[in-house]
This record gives C-alpha cells, sequence and structure tokens, in this order.
C-alpha cells in the first residue's frame, strides 16, 4: 500500500498533538491516582509514560542521526515494508488486548516516579513533531532505522514513525482504561480528550 508522504506526515502530527493533550490533561491528577496500581503486577499511569520515553530515547535519536546521514530527496509516496508494516499494525491497540512480552530494558516497573515522566513525554513528542517537519524533505522509504529489540533489524522511516505513534496510542489507551476504574474519572473526564484510533 502507498501513502502520500504528506498527508501521512501531517496525520501523524495531529495524532501526536492529540496524544500530548491528554498526556497534559494528566498533570491534573493527583501523585496518588498516577501512581496507583491496578493489579499487583500491572503498570500505573507514570510507568505506562515512562515506558514510552525510554523507547523515545532509543528512536528519537535513532531517527535523527539517519535522517542527518541521508542525501535522499522528498519523495511523494511511501511504500510501506513488510516488517515495518507489521511492527506498526500488530502494536495497535484492539477491542481484546493483545498481550506483548516487555523487554526488561523497557520496563519501569516499580520505579519511583513522579510527575517529571509527563514532562519528558511532552519534551519528547516537541521533538518527534521537529523530527517529522524535517522528514518533509526526506524519502520516507529510502531510509532506513534500526529497531529496538534487534540492532541487525532495520525498518523504513515511515513505518518508523507510524510504529511510535501507534505504540503511543496503544499505551494511552491503556492509560484510559486505568482512569476509567479511578473514582476521579467523573471529575477529570471534561478536560481528557478522546485518543483518536484511526
Amino acid at each position: 500500500m502507498k501513502y502520500k508522504s504528506l498527508a501521512l506526515l501531517e496525520q501523524l502530527c495531529i495524532q501526536t498533538g492529540e496524544h500530548m493533550a491528554f498526556v497534559e490533561s494528566l498533570k491534573a491528577l493527583p501523585l496518588a491516582d498516577l501512581n496507583n496500581r491496578p493489579h499487583k503486577n500491572s503498570w500505573n499511569i507514570l510507568e505506562c509514560i515512562a515506558h514510552l520515553n525510554l523507547y523515545g530515547n532509543f528512536y528519537l535519536s535513532e531517527i535523527s542521526s539517519r535522517m542527518a546521514a541521508s542525501q535522499s530527496n522528498a519523495a511523494s509516496y511511501f511504500n510501506r515494508g513488510l516488517l515495518g508494516n507489521y511492527f506498526a499494525k500488530s502494536i495497535l491497540p484492539k477491542d481484546r488486548p493483545n498481550k506483548m512480552k516487555t523487554f526488561p530494558e523497557m520496563d519501569p516497573i516499580h520505579k519511583q516516579l513522579d510527575k517529571n515522566v509527563l514532562d519528558i513525554f511532552l519534551r519528547q513528542q516537541q521533538n518527534f513533531l521537529k523530527l517529522l517537519e524535517q522528514a518533509k524533505s526526506k524519502d520516507l522509504s529510502k531510509i532506513r532505522t534500526n529497531i529496538s529489540i534487534n540492532k541487525w533489524i532495520k525498518i523504513r522511516l515511515g513505518d518508523t514513525f507510524r510504529f511510535l505513534v501507534n505504540h503511543n496510542l496503544r499505551h494511552l489507551e491503556q492509560i484510559k482504561t486505568i482512569l476509567s476504574n479511578y473514582s476521579t474519572i467523573d471529575q477529570t473526564s471534561q478536560v481528557l480528550p478522546t485518543v483518536d484510533q484511526r
């Protein structure tokens, strides 16, 4: 399947903005709620965000360096790759959640976390928006990035962008599920925007 490159990047920018608005709204919650664990071995809200930050630490640097090293020019269309498309689609939230094992280095469970985790996420997403803007002058099919789980595998830049946004969406939906079990959800429902699931 082909995507119009600029349309894809614009869609990802819109979704990222919505994700940022959602996380910004979480600052209104008490720290106790953000650290409340639904089940003994499940993540709380801050751990969900910290997990996303760990991925951001890897991918933002990887994307930046690969784009800087590329001499490619903008292409009108992006052709998704077989493996990259699989990663991007498999990480999407589903009606019946598909459990995925988290690698230990990406698992923040039982870390001492505070609201600074939310600020880190927002700063990372600001940087991500800048990378999406820079990518408008690049070929999303020709540039390839490493993935976090295997240094020998590379996927197309467009698929890397799609994976990151879908990964954020997955865990923000997880947070919404956690919030739905809180008594405070009635007080915060007006300030928590619905996460786009396109």
